[in-house]
């Protein structure tokens, strides 16, 4: 395979990257050829223990001493800009050799899982088990993706001419590509960030979907108009309704994402029946195509004429057309109709299910503000002073809110629309269309019945509320909680009524980026695998079915990385009817983004969640001794973040010497970097995307290993290494964690940030954090029996190292600027542009870096 590697992608990569030395492009040539002599002078630089300014200052006197300071900084621009492309082109060759990396049809697939099943014996518990079962992959906005969305659109095009090694459009596109801007000019909009996503929706997942779920029926011999779970995969969406993550989103802004999402799927609807009537040109059949395919356009374009207001007029339609076939044609082509009628039972709509996301606080100050509006000071005084039971009773009790525009405080008025635009999108989509209320930083069960009683009297107009309110747990303490908060929501008389009407069906979602970030890499994964297993004995105690919805990022750090195994691994004891998580940025566009990669993606999901639940392992699930001495692991890990967090320097390093500052200007998303509005920077207000994205900029990736190697160390001090390393063995819990964090440290390179040791102010805590990196790379390779990292993931080593000798120049071009501008003790903009300019590559390389 490695071989296939170094065939199909390294040399694939050295033979097209030479077309740029041949691109009619001012100064082109030039830059092509001193790049490859800066990355020499990098890589040897590093390796004689050199700073990054003493390798940047030593490049210029050999080549440029003649030249002035600005005419240097030029050349360094357009390298950075030539790398840019770099990146690009080797994403679109890794991904066009996509299938040849990827076995398609071997493990991890459904294709394989159901021959397996077959011959076990199997097949109709795997039958069941997909009636009962989904998969839900949520969109959102989250700015991690560096790519406009022209320059992604040429990705596109570029990995279409790669796979037909036609250098003729490759030539052409890399020129496209050489005058196509990689930055936007500005910030976008909450619905820009929006419709930029429904690209993904309608040329990626619907196709994708569809596709999976007709082969899996196909293959199980299960008629498609039989199929009973239309849910199977489905897809959530947050630009437009998450407004903790984005301040800027308005209840219009709301509305008009809808909007958008009908529009895209019915576009999609269009196309497909149009070639459906194609085909089925049969009397009593044909009528009723046409009726639907005019009713769809009317909906779509006019407004006038026949129109549908839901997916069940358009599917009354497609039936008499489907009953007509059967009848009257002996089920000609039926098969054709079928496939359709599927896809719009999958999608309705409303295409992708929105989500409303706000914090708990914002709730908690709304509601000082009804009850001051509706009762008097006196009357808020009493409520403050009560319990929390007392609290409860007492908005419980609130049988009607005051009118919207009496509020004082715009932003409570904007909540109470926020909350009225789920009625418009569930009149206009469907109920699908939104259906959840999540609350981040959940502590409480007054939290959830806040939400739940705003929302009741907002939209249930005195019958029953149709949504889910939905707790989100982020911090290790409030994951510790989170059982008896549920235990006790459970037994509230007004809640356990309302969960009833929904199907006692619960959704709880909990938080890996901010779980990470509070508590560290072991024991915030561990904390939200014990919460799950807590969570899930109190739910079939109280006959409550639990769904998680797990927030990951991309990077290992923030819960991402190899995500099937996770699942796979998550035992009996962890209720397993669904796996809901968060997709993002460079995620969506690197593992989601072209229907080859989704489809093989989705389908290790849903085989994750099959496997587990046809076939439970003992590596699958873990031994009270085997989470003693995680529990222990992760103890220590989280006492050594909590040093390292805890550090004086901590946040100054954070804010003077990190990229963290910049990531408010690159212009990829609308929302900023930090929670609050004042201008000191604290920890706790720091969102976990930049927070992470800014170790990633400097090469430490503190968030993906902090603490692993001082866990292991300690119990090898205790002479139990041998412990850790049979638990490697035996669990894929552990493995998994293991493994992920081996790409954190594999992506790391301290040389470039060596410099710092010798700082007055940042020197000793570079060292502390140097120490754990070099103390965590060697316990992992001792418990994993490895000489290299990665060393069972030959494919990923490979290309991680090819993405990070692309990028070197840009990371010791960054670091050359942060060391002037640290050493000058003051700004200089020319640097600080520098700065922002080499943020995108050195992310956009990584893929899952922020």
């Amino acid at each position: 395979m490695a071989n296939i590697y170094e065939t199909e992608v390294a040399k694939r990569f050295t033979i097209y990257n030479s077309l740029f030395l041949d691109l009619p492009f001012d100064q082109i040539y030039r830059t092509g050829t001193l790049l490859p002599i800066l990355s020499e002078a990098c890589q040897s630089g590093f390796q004689e223990n050199k700073t990054p300014k003493e390798i940047i200052r030593q490049f210029f006197e050999e080549l440029m001493a003649d030249k002035p300071e600005e005419e240097r900084h030029d050349l360094l621009f357009k390298m950075v800009q030539y790398i840019e492309r770099q990146v690009v082109l080797f994403d679109s060759i890794e991904d066009a050799s996509f299938e040849k990396f990827n076995d398609i049809k071997g493990k991890g697939t459904m294709t394989a899982l159901i021959a397996r099943a077959e011959n076990d014996h199997k097949k109709e518990e795997l039958i069941e088990k997909l009636k009962n079962f989904s998969v839900r992959l949520t969109l959102t906005a989250h700015p991690t993706q560096f790519y406009p969305g022209n320059v992604l659109a040429i990705i596109t095009d570029l990995e279409q001419a790669i796979r037909k090694n036609d250098l003729g459009d490759v030539d052409l596109l890399l020129r496209q590509l050489g005058k196509t801007a990689f930055i936007n000019k500005e910030k976008p909009s909450p619905y820009e960030e929006a419709v930029s996503l429904t690209w993904f929706l309608e040329y990626v997942f619907y196709p994708s979907i569809s596709d999976i779920m007709i082969r899996i029926l196909n293959q199980l011999n299960i008629p498609l108009h039989d199929w009973e779970n239309p849910n199977l995969l489905k897809v959530g969406f947050w630009p437009g309704g998450d407004r903790d993550g984005n301040p800027f989103v308005t209840h219009e802004i709301t509305k008009k994402v809808s909007d958008k999402l009908q529009n895209s799927i019915l576009k999609c609807y269009y196309r497909d029946i149009r070639k459906v009537r194609r085909r089925l040109t049969f009397h009593n059949v044909e009528s009723h195509l046409i009726k639907a395919e005019k009713g769809i356009y009317n909906t779509l374009f006019s407004g006038e004429g026949e129109v549908f207001h839901s997916k069940d007029e358009l599917l009354a339609v497609l039936y008499e057309a489907r009953k007509g076939i059967i009848e009257e044609h002996g089920g000609l082509s039926l098969e054709l109709l079928d496939e359709f009628i599927l896809k719009v039972r999958v999608f309705g709509f409303h295409f992708a299910s929105m989500d409303v996301r706000q914090d708990s606080r914002k709730h908690d100050a709304l509601w000082d503000e009804i009850l001051e509006k509706s009762e008097g000071e006196a009357a808020l005084e009493v409520y403050h002073q009560g319990d929390e039971e007392a609290k409860i009773q007492k908005i419980l009790s609130v049988d009607k809110l005051p009118e919207i525009n009496s509020l004082e405080d715009p932003f409570h008025r904007e909540m109470l629309e926020s909350i009225s635009s789920i009625a418009y999108i569930q009149k206009n989509n469907g109920p699908m269309g939104c259906h959840r209320y999540i609350i981040s930083n959940n502590q409480s069960v007054l939290h959830v019945l806040e939400v739940y009683q705003l929302n009741k009297l907002l939209l249930a107009n005195g019958g029953d509320l149709f949504l889910d309110i939905v707790p989100l747990f982020e911090t290790i303490d409030d994951l510790a909680a989170a059982h008896s908060v549920m235990s006790s929501l459970y037994n509230n008389k007004t809640y356990r009524d309302h969960l009833r009407k929904r199907g006692n069906k619960q959704s709880i979602m909990l938080g890996f980026s901010d779980g990470t970030k509070d508590g560290g890499y072991i024991r915030a994964n561990w904390s939200i695998l014990r919460a799950k297993e807590e969570l899930t004995k109190v739910a079939r105690e109280e006959g409550i079915d639990v769904v998680f919805f797990d927030g990951r990022g991309g990077p290992p750090a923030r819960g991402g990385g190899n995500t099937h195994n996770f699942y796979a691994s998550l035992g009996p004891n962890v209720e397993n009817r669904e796996i809901q998580i968060t997709i993002q940025g460079q995620t969506i566009s690197a593992n989601y983004g072209k229907p080859v990669s989704c489809s093989y993606n989705l389908e290790q999901l849903l085989s994750a969640g099959m496997e587990s639940h046809l076939y439970p392992s003992s590596e699958n699930s873990l031994t009270d001794k085997q989470k003693s001495l995680i529990d222990e692991m992760a103890d220590i890990s989280y006492n050594a973040y909590k040093e390292l967090k805890n550090h004086e320097q901590f946040v100054p390093y954070l804010e003077k010497v990190t990229p963290l500052k910049f990531f408010g200007m690159t212009n990829i998303g609308s929302r900023p970097v930090k929670r609050s509005k004042g201008g000191s920077m604290k920890f706790e207000d720091l969102r976990a995307i930049p927070f992470v994205g800014a170790w990633a900029q400097m090469k430490q990736n503190i968030p993906g290993f902090f603490g692993v190697g001082k866990a292991i160390e300690e119990l090898e001090k205790q002479g139990r290494l041998g412990e850790v390393q049979q638990l490697y063995k035996d669990s894929l819990f552990f493995r998994s964690l293991l493994g992920n964090s081996m790409q954190s440290l594999a992506k790391s390179f301290y040389p470039a940030t060596a410099y710092l040791k010798d700082d007055p102010q940042f020197g000793g805590f570079w060292e502390l954090m140097y120490g754990e990196y070099q103390r965590s790379y060697d316990k992992i390779l001792s418990v994993a029996g490895m000489s290299t990292l990665l060393e069972d993931s030959p494919l990923s080593k490979e290309s991680i190292a090819i993405r990070e000798r692309i990028v070197l120049p840009l990371i010791t071009i960054q670091q050359y600027a942060i060391q002037t501008i640290l050493e000058k003790g003051k700004e200089d903009t020319a640097l600080q542009k520098l700065i922002l300019r080499t943020m995108f590559g050195i992310i956009n390389a990584a893929r899952n870096a922020a």
